[in-house]
């Protein structure tokens, strides 16, 4: 079979979203998928959401942080970021979603926006709450292993 000729071919956006959680938060594709339908049908409705259409091409998220590809139709873009916007946990893990750019090819988003979402982490322990504790640091961010749960604070928060 032919593939259509590019006229005729319908016409997509690929939105680079980043995405952070929690060191320990575990993810994948499909719940990251399942969580921008929810998000879509709740915003826009059944009708609204299957004409955004999204569609998770690409999610590389690893220790909580990453980038995600969205392809959605070219005339629904701003109501897609509105319904990825509403996205606040993925599975059981709460996640911070912010779009970086939108795309017409794969390739470009992938090639204008890795770079944005990837952030160096590193593992080591710091002095909070009057213990030494372990921790990962993004940047001037970190994310600190407590008996109840990660507590976010900045650099300035701990001392080494």
């Amino acid at each position: 079979m032919k593939h259509l000729p590019k006229h005729l071919r319908p016409r997509r956006r690929y939105l680079a979203v980043g995405v952070e959680s929690w060191p320990d938060g575990d993810f994948g594709t499909r719940d990251f998928q399942r969580e921008c339908w929810y998000a879509a049908q709740n915003l826009l409705g059944d009708p609204g959401s299957a004409d955004a259409d999204l569609s998770v091409i690409d999610f590389d998220v690893d220790d909580g942080s990453g980038l995600a590809v969205v392809r959605v139709r070219h005339g629904e873009v701003e109501r897609a970021r509105a319904a990825i916007a509403c996205v606040d946990t993925v599975g059981d893990a709460p996640v911070g979603i912010r779009v970086l750019g939108v795309s017409g090819t794969i390739r470009a988003c992938e090639e204008r926006y890795k770079g944005r979402a990837a952030r160096e982490s590193a593992e080591r322990n710091v002095a909070f709450a009057d213990a030494r504790r372990p921790a990962t640091v993004r940047g001037d961010r970190v994310e600190i292993d407590s008996e109840s749960g990660f507590v976010g604070a900045t650099t300035l928060d701990t001392s080494d």
